[in-house]
């Protein structure tokens, strides 16, 4: 499989961003030197800054997003101010989009567009097509046809046909649709993907009067004598994959095409046959490359010019064994068989016959000898491998399109799936399988599904396989677990259920069923889905099972001649009006006129659903402008269900009814009691939104808030949590989550109550746990539309598109903490918060929209939230703590909940899990203000006792105990701002830990925990405080761990302290900044304690300073290299300093406006910046914090260089207002600036290889010369001159093998290892070779060493003839010679010195002296090594 190109990433600012940034390149941060990375602010998105791709939005515009696997959002492009974009679907590589617009991103299209995911380009659709609103899109791949359903009139009513061949607009097959509101809302395919389900708001009519119904089973293949019931109804197997060759082929252009006759459109004639070159016979060989059951094989004559084949014999790939055929002789009717020089018929009334095997054969490909023939040589009209019966793979571009057939096999899924190759009964060969992982403790219905929808083509009584790769080629065995295969065999027949284990070692099949299979019409697909059993078997490992889905295969073992066959007839059709639903059988021709009454040979079982809806609404008289189906799901029972803008009577059923046994069900409860926009199926679970509160009868007490979940197999109502707060427009399915689009901000907690998530226009709803999941990207917004992009590479997950009015968007989603790592090329990875952190804040309710079938509606804007929790009490917080008159210390940036504002890493030592504990203003299902995070798992847990009442501003890890500081109470306790908390005990510490107490009753507030390694076992606390317990002690103090009890640092200061850091390479020195003084003496703002005399002192001249310090930090231990940032002490500016060790000295003007730093911290680099006096070469300064930058606008992180600035992290509130970053926290205590620099991987294998190559030549030349020396001794010792011409006469007939070839084999096996191919034959090789004869050398080796495939003659193996034969010579003799070639099959080279390959993969043949294995250079990449023989042609 080709990748698809990748486009490269746009990265997204807020709309507060200017956009005429110009900067350096950003510097890449090593993050994985500092151990885990945690950044924690107050935000709801963040990206990293590119000034290079600036972003701004409009909202009222609709912007079109792409959405990654993991949630991060791409801005592609925007429509016209008060434009709209309401549906997408994809065709390979292009994307197209609609609604109603005049132009997307400067680039003027009307209503429907393409986007090129490769180029990145916006195109418009040619001319002519729809004249207005476009609701819905469908893309059909195989027919290359785009269908757009909406509210126009041009070039038909409601809808319009894009044909990508041919660039053009054109009507529907049917005409169009009109009546009632001549609108179309919704163009979705059956389960088959046979036929179109087209719904909205129109009227349509047919014929009746016992017309026959379109029922019978594949028309399109003619009849002929030459076949039998039991062979017509054996669906051809897909050629146009395949490899086809025919050869010796004529030089006649009109006859020499071997792929006409594969599923030839005309007659016989030229363009639709093959002709053989005149008087030779012909091999047709035909090879899938995959494994494949088969039953025989389909040949029609060619009668032109008196010519055609007379005799034929039929060979199977790869055993190479000629197939006995068995036949009806089409002159008598009787049942004939034969091996050699079958027979074919020349009568031209006889246009195909069938050969059938003696049973089904697995085979990759067949070869066809035509050994006789009539006129100046052999020729065919038609050429078809026939199947077992039916078959179904699981990855999806296995299923092509049979001949004849109306439908190709099909699959859909729940969940998430990977494809892996598996290994097959041909050594050497993969087979491309899906798996897909899932907790253990799962329940079934929550786990990932997977259906097969294999095309039947007549009735019959079938066997039916499942195949189940080994587990032990995957090592998976431990992940491996059992699962429940239900089997609809279609005729109104019961399904089947099986539990089936698949933790088998090697390669099984396993029958789940046997008996009847009934199609239903011509596009019938049987349905055979898997699920996780409902009692798993085994453990699983690590936490998760492993589901896998290879293939399946029907096996017919009897014609049914009464059922449904093959033009076949079915019963009388039903006349009358009907109403928003119709069926198209996309292949059904033209014509029809669906306004003026259908004919009833395009009706089809379930047209009954819009005759019904049209009696059940009461006629034309019920039907009102917003009466309408919006939206329609097949389920894998046959039952569809239809929702939308409706009030039956017949069944009483609101805006939602199922259709099923023929008939219109309501749901339970009634239905809904408000319309529906959109639904989504997975399983047994469908999935419905739109303007609703609760059922008609009120069964949820209001729980179904705009989404809702009906269990199919148990007809019942589940709310998603609360649902959400606003309408909702779109629902899509992806990665085992359910993607909820709309105009919301909130997902609510409870009925009756405004709180919850804030989650605006946006929100996924995991599957497997039921609860609402962490989108990965962030937008703020409403969203019109959400659905699937263009189809993945190889290995990669499904992406998204979204669309609607977006006022803010970044790349990442994450409620207040993100990790992050080094990633590819060394830009930073990062890993959003897997949960949705809360506020506890009552937002405004969104007001519900009139009841409407529209895909619009009114924008809603959040209201403005508050910057701090509730409960904190802005003067209190910042009070004075002395009575000096000193300046106070600026606020903390805005953190309104949810915000992180603290962090640490913990390493769990009972069972070695890392965590991340966190803590800020924030709540969550089972905590508030504090918690522990577990990256491995995403999983949020609160810390076990009573919970904090407040904010949380520092934490600090000590062996086992958690430090907990800032401003909050512990309810029953006395504790304020601070507080101990043992992780091992699971407990809050409260003995002997006397409380910190404020300056006259004010609170206290910690915001900074430290340690230093110059004081063991010593916390020192700093903050805004008086006293500890009864002892004084001003804004710091140390808590004695072991002691358990509060010390002054010295003669105290005065003030409050915002932030500590360490200094000497003992960290003997303290650093305090904040808003503080010596005892009685002018603000100094930075102070330094040290640890050898407990003295304070001030660090240069305070004066100097221009105001109070709210972060600083010390440049690896260095006193002469420090940092400090705060506002000026009347409150107009920041600023950012630097001590050099005797003077302060300004950093520029930094920071502009309200700018607040909450964070320095000194980060290495993965490379290295220009030298400067203030920072070194190997680091840079990270500042965070809210930040306004003169140049470069908001940001939440810059780095400083010592002479740049430059923005690095921008986030934003939930309400798209600037976010900040509180800080960076990481799990390592100390690391290293210094880089190591390291010879790359390449150099360091090729001075290996050298170092190698040296040591085996010089063995080589040591054994040479003790080989020379040794003869000449033996000759000196035992000459004799009598046998001198003897000896002459024997060394011309044995020569000495060649020395390249011995030197070539040592370098070999020294640099391959000893695992190579080469070393299981060489010696015996060569034994044998002399012994035979060089001449007969390789093909006597190969009879008896190593080679799987061939016989004692290579006769067992249709193999390409070797080079040797071919040429008289190898390859290898001559320099940097080479032979271009093609891998006939994949192989996965795994051994070391193998070469893997790809079906068709070209290559270079270097050296094919080796009768099995052969050395082969991959011409694309350069890569050499060894492969099969036989997997080369």
């Amino acid at each position: 499989m080709t990748p698809r190109p990748r486009r490269s990433p746009w990265i997204f600012l807020p709309f507060f961003l200017l956009p005429n940034v110009a900067r350096a390149d950003v510097p890449l941060v090593d993050f994985d030197r500092m151990g885990s990375v945690g950044l924690a602010g107050s935000f709801a998105g963040l990206d990293l800054f590119n000034s290079s791709a600036p972003v701004s939005f409009d909202p009222s515009t609709s912007t079109l997003l792409s959405r990654s696997s993991d949630g991060a959002l791409t801005r592609i492009g925007s429509t016209n101010p008060g434009g709209s974009i309401l549906s997408g679907c994809a065709i390979g590589n292009t994307y197209y989009l609609a609604g109603s617009f005049s132009s997307i991103d400067n680039t003027s299209a009307s209503n429907v567009a393409s986007y090129d995911t490769s180029s990145g380009a916006f195109s418009s659709l040619g001319t002519g097509g729809p004249n207005g609103q476009v609701n819905a899109l469908f893309c059909d791949a195989t027919n290359n046809k785009l269908w757009a359903g909406g509210r126009f009139t041009s070039p038909a009513s409601a809808v319009a046909v894009w044909d990508t061949k041919a660039s053009s607009w054109s009507a529907p097959p049917f005409g169009g649709l009109a009546g009632a509101a001549a609108e179309v809302s919704s163009v979705t395919t059956n389960s088959s993907q046979a036929s179109l389900f087209f719904a909205g708001s129109f009227l349509t009519s047919f014929q009746g009067g016992g017309a026959p119904l379109n029922t019978t089973n594949n028309p399109n293949v003619p009849f002929s004598q030459g076949a039998t019931p039991f062979s017509s109804s054996l669906v051809p197997i897909p050629l146009a994959n395949a490899q086809i060759q025919g050869s010796p082929s004529t030089s006649d252009p009109s006859f020499s095409n071997i792929q006409n006759i594969l599923c030839p459109s005309g007659a016989d004639g030229p363009g639709q046959s093959w002709f053989a070159a005149d008087g030779n016979s012909a091999q047709i060989t035909a090879r899938t490359f995959l494994s494949m059951s088969a039953s025989g094989i389909r040949l029609g004559n060619t009668f032109l010019n008196g010519r055609g084949t007379t005799g034929f014999t039929v060979t199977s790939i790869p055993d190479n064994q000629v197939q006995q055929l068995h036949f009806v002789d089409p002159t008598t009717g009787q049942n004939q068989t034969c091996t050699t020089n079958c027979p074919l018929s020349t009568n031209s009334s006889i246009p195909y016959q069938d050969f059938t095997f003696d049973g089904p054969v697995s085979l990759t490909g067949v070869q066809v000898t035509l050994t006789e023939w009539n006129g100046a040589g052999p020729g065919l009209h038609l050429f078809q491998l026939l199947s077992s019966g039916a078959f179904a793979s699981a990855v999806s571009n296995q299923n092509g399109l049979s001949c004849f057939a109306p439908v190709a096999s099909n699959t859909s899924f729940t969940g998430t799936w990977t494809e892996l190759d598996a290994d097959t009964s041909i050594s050497g060969t993969t087979q491309s399988i899906l798996v897909s992982t899932v907790d253990v403790g799962t329940p079934a219905s929550n786990g990932p599904s997977f259906t097969w929808m294999p095309y039947v083509s007549a009735s019959g009584q079938y066997n039916i396989n499942f195949l189940i790769p080994g587990c032990s080629q995957f090592q998976n065995c431990d992940l491996r677990t059992s699962v429940r295969v239900t089997v609809f065999p279609g005729g109104g027949q019961d399904p089947s259920v099986q539990d089936i284990s698949q933790q088998n070692q090697n390669d099984v099949v396993r029958s789940i069923y046997s008996g009847p299979v009934v199609p239903s019409s011509t596009d019938f697909t049987m349905t055979i889905t898997m699920t996780l059993a409902p009692n798993p078997a085994g453990s699983g490992q690590n936490g998760k099972f492993q589901l896998v889905a290879d293939r399946v295969q029907l096996i017919l073992t009897s014609a049914n001649t009464t059922g449904t066959v093959v033009n076949g007839t079915g019963v009388g059709g039903h006349g009358g009006n009907a109403f928003g639903f119709l069926e198209w059988p996309l292949s059904l021709p033209s014509g029809s006129n669906a306004a003026t009454g259908l004919p009833n040979t395009t009706e089809t079982s379930l047209d009954v659903i819009g005759l019904s809806l049209f009696s059940g609404l009461g006629g034309s008289t019920g039907i009102s402008s917003k009466t309408a189906v919006a939206a329609v799901a097949h389920h894998s029972s046959g039952a569809v269900f239809l929702a939308g803008a409706f009030d039956l009577g017949t069944p009483a059923a609101g805006n939602i009814v199922a259709f099923k046994n023929g008939a219109l069900t309501a749901l339970s409860s009634g239905g809904l009691n408000g319309p529906v926009t959109s639904l989504a199926l997975v399983g047994d679970s469908l999935y419905v939104g739109g303007t609703f509160t609760d059922t008609t009868a009120n069964s949820t007490q209001g729980r179904l808030n705009n989404v809702a979940l009906y269990d199919v197999a148990h007809d019942s109502w589940s709310p998603l949590l609360a649902g959400v707060n606003g309408p909702v427009e779109s629902l899509d399915i992806d990665n085992g989550q359910v993607a909820v689009a709309g105009n919301f901000t909130t997902l609510l907690n409870a009925p009756g109550s405004n709180a919850g998530q804030e989650s605006a226009g946006l929100a996924s709803w995991n599957i497997s746990r039921g609860a609402w999941a962490n989108n990965g990207g962030f937008l703020v917004g409403s969203l019109s539309f959400v659905g699937n992009g263009t189809a993945p590479a190889k290995g990669e997950q499904q992406a998204q598109f979204i669309a609607g009015n977006v006022a803010n968007s970044l790349k990442f989603g994450a409620s207040g903490l993100v990790l992050i790592k080094n990633g590819d090329h060394g830009q930073p990875d990062v890993t959003p918060l897997g949960v949705q952190l809360d506020s506890d804040n009552d937002t405004t309710a969104v007001p519900a929209p009139a009841a409407a079938t529209k895909r619009r509606r009114a924008q809603h804007r959040r209201a403005a939230t508050t910057w701090i929790a509730h409960h904190i009490k802005l003067p209190q917080l910042f009070s004075r703590q002395s009575g000096s008159a000193l300046a106070p210390l600026p606020p903390s940036p805005p953190a309104p909940a949810p915000a992180v504002l603290a962090g640490a890493f913990w390493t769990n030592v009972t069972n070695s899990e890392q965590i991340a504990l966190i803590g800020g203003n924030f709540t969550f299902a089972g905590g508030a203000g504090i918690a522990a995070y577990t990256p491995s798992t995403g999983a949020l847990a609160s810390l076990q006792g009573v919970a904090l009442n407040g904010t949380v501003r520092a934490l600090l890890v000590q062996g086992t105990l958690l430090f907990v500081g800032g401003d909050f109470t512990v309810p029953g306790t006395n504790t304020a701002g601070f507080a101990i908390y043992d992780l091992l005990q699971r407990a809050w510490v409260t003995d002997d830990v006397q409380p910190l107490q404020g300056a006259g009753g004010a609170p206290v507030v910690v915001r900074s925990l430290s340690a230093s390694a110059a004081k063991a076992n010593t916390v020192v606390v700093a903050g805004s405080f008086a006293q500890a317990g009864s002892l004084q002690c001003h804004a710091i103090c140390a808590w004695d761990v072991d002691q358990k009890r509060w010390n002054a640092l010295g003669s105290g200061i005065q003030g409050e302290v915002a932030s500590v850091a360490y200094a000497g390479s003992k960290q003997d020195v303290l650093v305090a900044g904040g808003s503080i003084s010596l005892a009685g003496a002018a603000s100094d703002n930075v102070l330094q304690f040290s640890f050898g005399n407990a003295s304070w002192a001030a660090l240069g001249d305070g004066a100097t300073l221009p105001g109070p310090v709210t972060a600083l930090t010390v440049n690896n231990g260095n006193a002469s290299s420090i940092f400090a940032a705060g506002r000026s002490s009347d409150g107009s500016s920041s600023f950012l300093v630097f001590w050099n060790g005797h003077v302060w000295t300004s950093q520029g003007p930094a920071f502009q406006g309200e700018s607040t730093v909450s964070q320095l911290a000194m980060v290495p680099l993965q490379g290295e910046h220009s030298a400067n006096g203030i920072i070194e070469r190997d680091r840079v300064l990270l500042v965070s914090g809210s930040l306004d930058l003169p140049a470069s606008g908001n940001a939440s992180s810059v780095l400083y260089d010592g002479q740049t600035f430059t923005p690095y992290i921008v986030s934003s509130s939930s309400t798209g207002t600037p976010g900040s970053v509180s800080g960076l926290f990481n799990s390592l205590a100390t690391f290293s600036f210094t880089q190591h620099h390291f010879l790359a991987t390449g150099v360091v294998i090729l001075i290996s290889i050298a170092i190698a190559a040296g040591v085996v030549f010089l063995l080589v030349l040591l054994g040479i010369l003790w080989t020379l020396f040794s003869r000449r001794d033996e000759a000196l010792n035992k000459y004799d001159p009598a046998d001198a011409d003897d000896n002459d006469d024997d060394s011309a007939q044995h020569r000495p093998s060649s020395l390249l070839a011995h030197i070539n084999e040592a370098t070999r096996t020294t640099i391959l290892g000893n695992q190579s191919p080469f070393n299981d034959v060489s010696a015996e090789k060569e034994a044998e070779a002399a012994a035979a004869g060089a001449g007969a050398g390789a093909g006597a080796s190969a009879s008896g060493h190593g080679d799987p495939f061939s016989g004692p003659d290579a006769s067992n193996y249709l193999r390409a003839e070797t080079p040797l034969d071919a040429f008289g010579s190898g390859l290898a003799s001559e320099e940097d010679a080479g032979r271009a070639a093609h891998a006939r099959y994949s192989f996965d080279g795994a051994g070391e010195g193998e070469l893997p390959l790809a079906v068709g993969q070209e290559l270079e043949i270097l050296d094919d002296r080796d009768h099995s294995w052969w050395y082969a250079r991959d011409v694309r990449s350069g890569h050499e090594g060894v492969v099969p023989a036989a997997y080369v042609y």
